[in-house]
């Protein structure tokens, strides 16, 4: 039941009570008013749940008291140290004990404190011992009392006492029953006063003087005395002193730095000040530090005035130049770093010497750190020059460390060993900053020579980046610096038995093939796919074949390609470059001795017989030896790289639409193949640029590699030449059938020959169409891939390795490819491919029920980058814009039905300029049908409509010829 009704007259107030254990408590309560206004003896303890009730006479200072205090209440406390449910005097009387009450009571205080700062305009009683709250009214002082500690010195003791003022009169306290209710921050009760002071003093040192006049000291233990208690006690309170001396002192501060060197972790500074003679650590929290001075038998405590606001700016100077605070005892600093894999042990000196200048103008010292070494402070700076020489480049460099001069040179083998102590000749040691690592690695990586650095002529890369960075001061010749501007190179004539005309940008890469071979160096022709890198090939060969020719001598050159390019180079050759003499060394037949390549102008082979036939080709010099689609070379240990390693040549170049297939590593073959020595050894490639770019990501790695490689490597994307292109381009692709593809071939043609002899001869060969018909399909087919008219056919097929392999090099750029063939079977063999190698693709043939669907996953989806299309289905009413690459995997005999599939890309909204493949097996009914398309074109346009209508239109000659 309640006690008081709140319904009636009541009142809160605050009983300063004292708990049998826990000491002076706090506590609120209600107390009912007589009729007459005054207490009378009901009353409870209020609690935020009890509260509620007598809202109406507590407001919001109370409410937050209310909640205060309950965290006093002894329940409460009890529950926070014992978790078990128990009964407080169970509790008093078996757990507590005076260790507890050490860790309890300052808790409370802090609480008191904060219940005490709130109390200023409310009821303060003093609670009877019998609990009545209300027994005695207190008032809370309205200022902070000070305390001044005496100490008198005379021969026999030290005396020591305190005296307290309040409103500037002193007030007796000692023998008065005064009370300390709370420790820290002292409050005390002195009759009907609760004080509290200034200068957070702590109220044990005020208890033993409630009840003794002082404390006396004998001479004997004074020293210890003063250095433990005395002194720590000027710093924070105000001592009056007869015997020794006091000085207040003032001095101007000078901030110093110190390294603290911790191998193998992070290094860091302190920073502390000096006034005057006196040293104090930043961050120690004192306003007035004390040094007490012993002389003869006389004590002087020399009380130093810190310039706190003054440390606290030399602090955020440091902040601001890239420090931060570790939480430590002392505030030490470190740097700030956020790169994990970077050795912090020296990141102080290194943040030293790079601030110092400004570190001086701002006053701060710089010392050494402890124990033996000697470090440099000091800006450190590398004066770097290089000149171009015949075939060098000379690099003359000096390091500054500080006032120091060393030769570059002798920093060598520690930027290579990323060694960071460099110990000069005075003894001191230099710390080496540790972007010159990055900065200076490779360049010192490559260069030779003993006594001075030099470099080769193709490390222009390097150089360049040396002056774009404006780490060197460059001087080389205005030709060579043309190098790195492609757009800049000097125009050269055509050749004058060139049949073809070359676009702007083939004709820039024709310009740059002669830049290199002036200096000697080796390229990479990396256009991509479709941009006619043969076509710029053979311009530069036939105008050298012209170029050597007139200078009355003669030259070969040899280029080694995948199997499915040769015809190609033999059919764009023909073409453009007609009075090349080419010699294609393949098959079995082919020439055991070198001699014979003397009459040709280009040899033509390829990877696989380079391979064998090493032996005899590294016996013959060349003028050039070109790689075509050169990433076959990619792997360092396949026989591929051995062999074409071996061949010796005056000029060497490399084709590929995609150097890069896999891996940052493939470009390391190829470009050691052009420039030997380029990007170091194997070893050295894969941990300085392969590693951190691949698994770490590193652009500035990346970066690097790419000033390395950029003169050298020459790319244009189909989007940067767009505007140079036709919006569409048709490429005729010849492939070879493979020896088992070509046998059933044969046996099949002259099946059919022979029954198509007879019937011309015997007149029945009007009735016989259909069977021609179906024998110009089934040889159709062969030549696509043997598996489509024999499902046990287990040997390969020219034409499948051809689209696979130009397949590859057209996704490898990001590219989008439609690919047409009038064969469901054929386009089968293709989708079990790409299921098996996991290529996601669309297909769509006449029975697909979802077209829509299947066409936009093409046109939308990223991932879904082939899109297989029956001719048939796919002639009409499709819209596939994000296509830029079309297969046509074999021949129409119409040529419109051709037209129409390639519409299917080549309408309105595509922005892509357009490259058309089509794939044709040599010495098969494929290409006899490409060259009857060519004369009938203009009949078809007029009446071929159908594929009966085209066998129609054919002559026995026509047959014979299709067949022959």
């Amino acid at each position: 039941m309640l006690r008081v009704d709140s319904t009636k007259p009541c009142q809160i107030i605050y009983a300063i009570a004292r708990h049998e254990y826990l000491s002076y408590v706090i506590e609120p309560h209600i107390v009912q008013l007589n009729p007459n206004g005054e207490f009378s003896l009901t009353h409870q303890r209020l609690f935020s749940n009890t509260a509620k009730e007598f809202v109406h006479c507590l407001d919001e200072t109370d409410i937050k008291l209310i909640k205060i205090l309950e965290e006093m209440e002894q329940g409460n406390v009890i529950k926070r140290y014992y978790k078990k449910p128990i009964r407080p005097f169970e509790f008093f009387a078996k757990i507590f004990n005076e260790q507890l009450f050490d860790t309890i009571r300052p808790k409370m205080e802090r609480r008191m404190a904060e219940a005490l700062s709130l109390l200023c305009n409310k009821q303060v009683y003093q609670m009877s011992k019998e609990g009545y709250p209300g027994e005695k009214k207190l008032q809370i002082a309205t200022e902070a009392a000070s305390v001044l500690f005496h100490f008198r010195r005379n021969e026999e003791e030290i005396r020591y006492f305190p005296t307290i003022k309040y409103q500037g009169m002193r007030i007796e306290f000692m023998f008065k029953n005064a009370e300390i209710i709370c420790n820290h921050p002292a409050w005390m009760l002195l009759d009907d006063t609760l004080y509290y002071f200034e200068k957070e003093i702590e109220g044990k040192k005020l208890v033993p003087f409630l009840n003794k006049r002082f404390i006396a000291i004998p001479r004997s233990s004074e020293q210890s005395y003063f250095e433990k208690f005395v002194a720590p006690l000027i710093e924070k309170q105000n001592v009056y002193a007869e015997g020794f001396t006091i000085n207040t002192e003032k001095y101007d501060a000078q901030a110093a730095l110190k390294p603290i060197y911790i191998e193998g972790g992070t290094s860091q500074l302190q920073l502390y000040f000096k006034y005057a003679g006196y040293i104090f650590p930043y961050g120690d929290g004192r306003h007035v530090s004390v040094r007490m001075e012993k002389n003869g038998d006389d004590y002087i405590f020399h009380r130093i005035k810190r310039s706190i606001t003054w440390e606290r700016n030399k602090m955020q100077q440091l902040e601001q130049m890239g420090l931060k605070t570790v939480s430590s005892l002392f505030q030490n600093l470190e740097v700030n770093n956020n790169d994990e894999d970077a050795d912090h042990s020296f990141s102080v000196f290194e943040w030293l010497n790079q601030h110092h200048d400004q570190l001086i103008e701002q006053g701060f010292e710089l010392e050494q750190p402890e124990g033996q070494k000697r470090y440099v402070f000091g800006n450190s700076k590398i004066d770097l020059e290089v000149t171009e020489n015949n075939d060098w480049f000379d690099i003359h460099a000096i390091v500054w460390f500080g006032p120091y001069r060393i030769p570059f040179i002798q920093l060598k083998n520690h930027i290579l060993n990323r060694k960071k102590e460099f110990i000069l000749p005075s003894g001191e040691i230099a710390v080496i900053p540790d972007k010159w690592f990055s900065q200076y690695g490779n360049l010192l990586h490559f260069t030779e020579g003993g006594n001075d650095l030099k470099l080769r002529r193709h490390h222009i890369g390097l150089v360049n980046d040396l002056a774009e960075g404006e780490m060197a001061n460059v001087t080389m010749t205005r030709k060579l610096q043309k190098l790195t501007d492609f757009e800049a190179l000097e125009d050269v004539e055509m050749p004058q038995n060139f049949a073809g005309h070359l676009r702007p940008y083939q004709k820039a890469g024709y310009n740059w093939f002669h830049f290199l071979k002036n200096y000697h160096f080796g390229g990479c022709l990396a256009d991509d796919m479709g941009l006619g890198k043969t076509i710029q090939t053979l311009a530069l060969l036939q105008k050298h074949k012209e170029d050597t020719e007139a200078a009355g001598s003669k030259s070969t050159s040899l280029v080694i390609m995948p199997t499915s390019l040769i015809y190609n180079w033999l059919n764009e050759a023909k073409k453009f470059a007609p009075q090349l003499k080419l010699m294609v060394h393949t098959g079995t037949m082919r020439y055991r001795s070198a001699e014979v390549f003397a009459n040709y102008d280009v040899v033509i082979t390829t990877y696989g017989i380079s391979r064998i036939d090493i032996g005899m080709f590294k016996e013959y010099f060349f003028d050039y030896v070109i790689l075509d689609e050169s990433q076959n070379i990619k792997n360092p240990s396949s026989k591929s790289f051995q062999s074409v390693k071996q061949l010796k040549s005056r000029f060497k170049l490399i084709l590929s639409g995609t150097p890069v297939e896999n891996s940052v590593n493939d470009l390391w073959t190829q470009m050691s193949f052009i420039n030997p020595g380029l990007l170091g050894g194997q070893q050295f490639f894969q941990n300085e640029f392969v590693t951190p770019i691949e698994k770490k990501k590193d652009e500035d790695k990346a970066r690097k590699l790419q000033a390395l490689i950029k003169p050298f490597v020459l790319r244009r994307t189909k989007e940067q030449v767009a505007t140079e292109l036709p919006p569409k381009t048709e490429n005729l692709f010849y492939c070879q059938m493979s020896e088992e593809q070509a046998s059933v071939y044969e046996e099949v043609k002259s099946e059919y020959r022979n029954e198509l002899l007879k019937s011309l001869e015997d007149g029945t060969f009007a009735k016989t169409q259909i069977q021609v018909l179906q024998g110009l399909i089934k040889l159709r087919q062969i030549a696509n891939h043997p598996i489509m008219i024999d499902k046990d056919y287990e040997g390969d097929s020219g034409k499948f390795e051809n689209v696979v392999h130009t397949l590859a090099n057209v996704l490898d750029g990001g590219h989008k490819v439609l690919i047409f063939s009038q064969f469901v079977k054929q386009l089968a063999i293709y989708r079990d491919h790409f299921d098996r190698e996991g290529v996601p693709y669309v297909y769509l043939d006449g029975s697909t029920q979802n077209r829509g669907d299947v066409v936009k996953q093409f046109q939308e989806d990223e991932r879904t980058r082939v899109f297989l299309i029956s001719i048939k289905a796919g002639g009409v009413g499709l819209n596939l814009t994000e296509a830029d690459y079309v297969f046509i995997l074999d021949p129409w005999w119409n040529p419109a039905v051709e037209q129409q599939a390639i519409d299917r890309t080549h309408r309105i909204g595509q922005t892509k300029n357009v490259f058309i493949y089509k794939f044709i097996t040599k010495d098969t009914v494929e290409e006899k049908i490409l060259a009857l398309q060519q004369r009938k074109l203009s009949v078809a346009k007029a009446l071929i409509t159908t594929e009966e209508s085209f066998i129609k239109s054919l002559s026995a000659d026509d047959i014979r010829e299709i067949l022959g």
